[in-house]
């Protein structure tokens, strides 16, 4: 970053933890490698002492009826189990992430921004137009047109992971109300409460 010779900028992706929950659920099997290094990761980058701005210990997320008297969870449930634990890992790095920007200096601040999904979803041609203003690009329409037709396509969504295809993705924002139990979506925001304070969401 002090390097001026490369000009890096950092633009930092966030989405509503409650979607990128029902997402990752609906991908839980081709994810569940990817879940447990995220959790192996938690034990690298903990302090010795608990963050100031923790005053509880942290619990996995967990599906509902998961477990009982403290035994490991069912094969069925392992996936959702790792999953869970993922998420509240990501939710924390994004707290970590968040305050370090907000303390930074000013020379780091003007090569940080932060995007979230759902102001790309409803304003594409804004959010595009944003972010090539502050790397420094111009915005040729052929790129605009893409972006406005990877956000505003025919179809919803596939439930095959990782497909990548134009759909509305207005309707993906609000997915996880249809599809989290609401035991699901109290345990979201219990863990990633700080986070989505500081996104407003």
């Amino acid at each position: 970053l002090r390097e001026p010779g490369l000009n890096l900028r950092v633009v930092q992706l966030f989405r509503d933890p409650r979607a990128v929950h029902n997402s990752r659920l609906k991908a839980r099997q081709a994810l569940l490698r990817e879940s447990i290094q995220v959790l192996r990761s938690r034990h690298r980058a903990e302090p010795r002492g608990p963050p100031r701005h923790q005053q509880q210990p942290q619990q996995l997320l967990l599906p509902p009826g998961l477990l009982g008297g403290g035994r490991a969870p069912q094969p069925q449930h392992r996936a959702e189990f790792f999953l869970g634990g993922a998420l509240e890992v990501i939710c924390q790095a994004w707290l970590r992430d968040m305050l370090l920007a907000r303390r930074a200096p000013a020379w780091l601040r003007r090569r940080y921004t932060q995007l979230r999904y759902e102001d790309l979803v409803r304003e594409p041609r804004a959010q595009l137009r944003r972010l090539l203003r502050f790397a420094g690009l111009s915005v040729p329409p052929a790129l605009e047109a893409f972006v406005l037709n990877m956000t505003r396509g025919a179809a919803y969504s596939s439930d095959r992971p990782f497909l990548i295809s134009a759909r509305d993705a207005r309707e993906a924002i609000h997915a996880w109300r249809e599809r989290l139990s609401r035991q699901q979506v109290r345990q979201v925001e219990d863990a990633c409460g700080e986070a989505m304070s500081l996104l407003a969401y």
